[in-house]
């Protein structure tokens, strides 16, 4: 298949080219979806996993979340539920064998992310304790540091707190303030947190629950600063769960959503950790102060000690995509049954499905929830894959981290806004509490913060895709036919104007606007825009930030900052592309023709509306002509309506049941209020004792003066 340019040179992160579903893969009248077969896809590599994981929410309403409930009140009913969890030991996955666990990485993220559905304070304390105060031990820590920290940590009777976030160093971990200074007379780290700003912030369990945290400093030995480091640290007495001599806290009080986790501030005083306790997986020190690491490069070896932590942003994603289905499925199944306005006197009421502008807010929506689906399902398999083991490699580990960042920072953010909009497409009843959006929606705020800003995420992704994109230009240039490829390209704007873009415009200029949107269902067309958009993105940002690389640091940081924004954006648009390519490999592998015609119909829709939403740079950029821009919004309108029978079925393939939407919106009540409503005024019209309006009554007035007048006329 002929694409716009050569793909970035990442491994496993890239996006590759796939396939092209035919021309006739669109759904028919008769279509008819596979619900049960394709649910079974949906739940992926691990289904077991991720199905014990929904019965469990399911079958226990105590793990459901309470609206209205004091924040006392709700912080101790997620504590009481996380002990509730432990027994079954689904979250326990992650660890090793052992002590209890299975050595299943990819496995617990699935389990994990089903969380939300019961309430996101569960979901997020949970892996507070789990994914990264127990999850720091185990990847940082070594053999007979787990063997020592680790049960503890998995039973739940040590809460723990991840203290890494400073009040003045958000997500500039390698600037932490927090110092760890190694006394070799007492072979003790010392830890002080030396001014206000280098407080610990924003930490679960740090208010009231934790009695231990991971505590990220800098280790200081020999008067050496050899970077930011892990120690474990006890930080209340078990018993009277008061702080230790030298700790210190506040609690941050009453927030705006995930109220169930007890987030506070930690300080430290000369606070004494012994030598063993630092845990030195990556970096060692010795009796005698002498520092040891198997990482050479302190900034080699910070990286893969953050890195080692991705995974809170791989179930961010997969949570983020979770609680945007919830609100789906709500919002549809209330816009299947809810009726208002007649077009005619004594006709039913329209569904709100049967608006285009209903559709239009919802349907995008479902198709971009299941392209993130399948993105996700291949990030699960690039996490598993360096967690476990088998392909533990550095190049896999910053595939994992690019592709990770790209895909929480965009997926939070789309959850946030399909939230809202779900909220406001069901009016008055979706403010209601009961009907879950306003809670889901004020709990997922935070998640576009945590875990990494997304615009800092969205930077760091990018920052890969750039310098990957130098570097194939580099290699380029070593040989003189791949320098004159590069002159040819750029004098004939090769980004901008390749084969399928030109088929496109010149068919569509030949053929008029059925061509057009004949074109635009091609496969080839949609990643040929994608891709062009997110290829011409990166190479404009390339180019622009290439003079920072012979700048002074004063210079080079002001071209960094005229090109912070498209920055920023070409990774955005690369996220478009991993999802676009995603959808598609998936549709390849389903071997029912009606599932895979809706499919392809939900995989247009998401090209089309992504192509759509970014009109203003395919314009600007000449890839389509204003014509051809009206064609995109008319045949997404067309689409629409086409997937409108087949939106439950779609839906209901998420597969949750009443007990994960818990909305009573959705639970069917709407339909017998309408049905009623309906043969409550047929019997009354059917009974001639219907009253008559106003206008009916002006109406036939009217005619009777009309009537007489003729007659006076006719005598």
């Amino acid at each position: 298949m002929t694409t716009t340019s050569e793909p970035v040179t990442t491994t496993a992160a890239a996006p590759q080219a796939v396939a092209p579903q035919p021309e006739a893969a669109r759904p028919t009248s008769g279509t008819r979806v596979d619900v049960p077969a394709l649910q079974q896809m949906l739940l992926g590599r691990w289904p077991e996993e991720r199905s014990e994981a929904r019965r469990m929410v399911a079958e226990h309403p105590e793990l459901w979340k309470q609206e209205g409930i004091t924040k006392e009140a709700h912080r101790e009913t997620t504590l009481a539920q996380m002990k509730q969890m432990v027994p079954y030991g689904q979250v326990l996955r992650a660890f090793p064998e052992r002590l209890g666990g299975r050595d299943q990485a990819g496995a617990n993220l699935v389990g994990f992310e089903e969380l939300v559905a019961a309430d996101p304070s569960l979901q997020i304390k949970s892996g507070v304790q789990w994914g990264l105060f127990a999850s720091a031990i185990n990847h940082l820590g070594t053999e007979e540091q787990k063997d020592r920290l680790l049960p503890g940590a998995m039973d739940l009777s040590v809460p723990g707190a991840f203290a890494m976030t400073e009040t003045g160093h958000g997500s500039d971990v390698a600037a932490i303030g927090t110092t760890a200074t190694y006394d070799p007379e007492t072979e003790e780290f010392v830890i002080n947190t030396p001014f206000r700003g280098a407080w610990k912030q924003y930490l679960g369990n740090a208010a009231k629950h934790g009695v231990a945290a991971t505590v990220f400093a800098q280790l200081v030995t020999n008067g050496v600063d050899h970077g930011v480091h892990c120690f474990y640290v006890p930080i209340r007495d078990p018993q009277t769960m008061e702080f230790l001599p030298g700790v210190g806290g506040e609690d941050d009080g009453q927030k705006g959503g995930l109220n169930g986790i007890d987030n506070g501030k930690l300080h430290f005083t000369d606070v004494r950790v012994p030598r063993r306790d630092l845990l030195a997986r990556y970096g060692q020190v010795a009796a005698d102060g002498s520092y040891t690491s198997s990482i050479d490069s302190p900034g080699r070896r910070f990286f893969t000690m953050l890195g080692a932590l991705v995974q809170g942003r791989v179930s961010l994603d997969g949570a983020a995509i979770t609680a945007a289905k919830i609100g789906l499925a709500i919002a549809t199944k209330y816009a299947e049954q809810r009726r208002q306005f007649s077009p005619a006197t004594g006709a039913d009421e329209l569904t709100l499905l049967d608006y285009a502008t209903h559709r239009r807010r919802l349907f995008p929506a479902i198709a971009e929830a299941y392209a993130m689906h399948f993105a996700h399902d291949e990030l699960l398999d690039l996490f598993d894959d360096v967690f476990s083991g088998r392909e533990d490699t550095p190049a896999k580990r910053e595939d994992l981290e690019t592709t990770a960042a790209a895909l929480k920072a965009t997926s939070t953010w789309y959850a946030l806004d399909t939230l809202q909009e779900c909220r406001e497409a069901c009016g008055g009843a979706g403010f209601l509490s009961e009907n879950r959006f306003t809670g889901l929606r004020a709990d997922l705020d935070i998640y576009a913060t945590f875990e990494g800003d997304n615009h800092v995420l969205l930077q760091l992704a990018a920052k890969r895709l750039v310098g990957d994109h130098g570097k194939r230009m580099a290699r380029a240039a070593k040989s003189p036919a791949g320098m004159a490829g590069i002159v040819a390209g750029q004098a004939r704007d090769a980004v901008l104007h390749r084969t399928p873009l030109r088929r496109l415009g010149q068919s569509v200029a030949d053929g008029g606007a059925a061509r057009s949107a004949g074109r635009l269902l091609d496969a080839e067309v949609q990643r040929g825009l994608i891709a062009g958009r997110y290829e011409g993105m990166v190479a404009a940002t390339a180019m622009g930030m290439r003079p920072a690389l012979k700048a002074d640091p004063v210079k080079a940081q002001e071209i960094f900052d005229d090109n912070q924004v498209s920055l920023i954006g070409s990774a955005a648009a690369w996220a478009e592309l991993v999802r676009w390519d995603a959808f598609t490999k998936a549709i390849g592998k389903v071997s029912d023709a009606d599932t895979r015609k809706v499919l392809t119909l939900l995989r247009d829709i998401y090209g089309l509306t992504t192509i759509e939403r970014h009109l203003d740079w395919h314009l600007t950029n000449g890839r389509i002509s204003t014509g051809r821009a009206k064609a995109v919004t008319a045949t997404i309108d067309r689409l629409l309506k086409v997937l409108r029978p087949h939106v439950l079925d779609v839906i209901d393939a998420w597969g949750f049941t009443q007990e994960h939407l818990r909305a009573p919106i959705a639970d069917g009540s709407e339909k017998v209020r309408q049905d009623e409503a309906r043969a409550y005024y047929r019997e009354l019209r059917a009974s001639g004792t219907a009253p008559i309006s106003e206008k009916e009554l002006r109406k036939q007035h009217a005619q009777q003066v009309k009537q007489a007048k003729a007659a006076e006329r006719s005598k």
